[in-house]
């Protein structure tokens, strides 16, 4: 649909998410919404840049590898491995932002959701609270701990469920690229290096730094 003049931006408008930042020592959300479920890619590029690239031969509906869309970063990196990468949505200091889940983490909130319910219904959740520990001097050496004892049920306040009346799915916040997008991105990122994307592919993909 073609847009009036007034109402025009002159260019890509940037996306208002806000993800979840993790850090050393307590931390809590409170999970809303749908759970995202993905594997990824991360291709590197020049600066040391990581580009996360969705595995298309994963089946985000049914959690399972069907092959069923080309995976054209199987065909340029044949030797790179993805791996596991969930995301939701989260209440942290009064603003909805997306959270990209932990696996162990993850695996402790299922565990104490057997006992404490589902921790994203509204009237019946439960605030995640969780530790962040260092276990070595390198990034990956780091543990998550969740502190079940602290994990309280709760209804959300009314001010929290004015902030999720218009809550999208992860489907809408982090849309499955097609394999020409894909394509597309992956000769970009041969032909001209990672520092060198147009900022609309940038966005649509979600690159970021490591």
């Amino acid at each position: 649909m073609a847009i009036k003049f007034n109402q025009h931006k002159g260019a890509a408008q940037k996306s208002s998410i806000t993800s979840f930042q993790y850090v050393d020592g307590d931390n809590s959300f409170r999970l809303v919404g749908d759970i995202l479920a993905r594997y990824v890619y991360w291709v590197k590029g020049e600066n040391d840049k990581n580009i996360p690239l969705e595995c298309l031969s994963f089946d985000r509906n049914n959690e399972s590898f069907n092959n069923k869309e080309k995976d054209w970063v199987r065909e340029y990196y044949p030797d790179l491995k993805c791996g596991w990468s969930y995301a939701t949505q989260c209440i942290d200091n009064g603003q909805v932002k997306v959270v990209n889940l932990k696996k162990k983490l993850w695996e402790q909130i299922i565990t104490a959701a057997e006992d404490l319910g589902d921790p994203t219904d509204t009237e019946t959740g439960w605030d995640v609270q969780f530790k962040r520990v260092k276990t070595g001097p390198l990034p990956y050496n780091v543990e998550y701990q969740l502190q079940a004892l602290k994990c309280k049920t709760r209804a959300l306040s009314e001010d929290e469920m004015d902030l999720i009346a218009d809550l999208k799915s992860m489907d809408e916040v982090m849309p499955r690229p097609t394999p020409d997008a894909q394509k597309e991105l992956l000769d970009r990122i041969r032909d001209t290096g990672s520092n060198e994307i147009d900022e609309t592919l940038e966005e649509e993909f979600k690159v970021t730094t490591a």
